[in-house]
């Protein structure tokens, strides 16, 4: 399979050809060529440690909220495709999933009106209004703060009785002594303080 638009079997049916050509005993090599995922990762400043590659969205209500809610709590850094008549309505998907997060925003890729702009969902959101997108998309998000997203699981445990925390985990099967230190880390406080807040309450 020889292709003139990037590497075979992203975001392309060629993933059907290599597993068919497994399952028959076909020896299969691949000899990549421009991949946009790659590309923009490398040059969008983000972190290119650990990343997640999505392609595009399901365009399938249901599901398509499902990713964007497994999505808000990625910690790796996130590439999306998307294409220009899309791009709006996937942008203000992601932050009302997301949040305000950082981005970097690629278009047409290894082609002459290339460009790579590091901005936020919200900025870009804004841009949009304004300016009609034009060309294929690549979406590079920064991942999620593990400490932010601790920061808020606290508080919104914190919002919640402590009986119920301590219920939340026993009905799991835990016992008293491992709910309390469960719910001591969720607080962010320690097991003495959970056992002296159960005594007073």
């Amino acid at each position: 399979m020889v292709t003139d638009a990037g590497t075979p079997a992203i975001s392309d049916p060629g993933e059907v050809l290599a597993a068919r050509c497994m399952e028959e005993g076909i020896p299969v090599t691949s000899l990549p060529g421009a991949c946009a995922l790659i590309t923009a990762l490398t040059l969008s400043g983000k972190s290119a440690r650990r990343f997640c590659f999505e392609g595009f969205l399901p365009t399938d209500k249901k599901e398509r909220r499902r990713i964007l809610e497994v999505l808000a709590s990625e910690e790796r850094t996130i590439i999306l495709y998307e294409a220009p008549h899309r791009l709006k309505a996937t942008l203000k998907e992601l932050q009302e999933a997301l949040g305000d997060r950082e981005l970097t925003l690629c278009r047409e890729l290894t082609k002459k009106f290339e460009e790579a702009l590091p901005t936020t969902l919200a900025d870009a959101l804004a841009l949009y209004e304004e300016t009609e997108p034009r060309g294929e998309y690549v979406l590079v998000l920064a991942g999620a703060d593990p400490e932010k997203r601790r920061q808020e699981e606290e508080e919104t445990w914190k919002e919640r009785p402590l009986e119920e925390h301590m219920a939340y985990y026993e009905q799991q099967g835990m016992s008293r002594k491992e709910a309390m230190k469960k719910v001591a880390q969720d607080r962010g406080i320690t097991k003495r303080e959970v056992y002296a807040q159960l005594l007073e309450d």
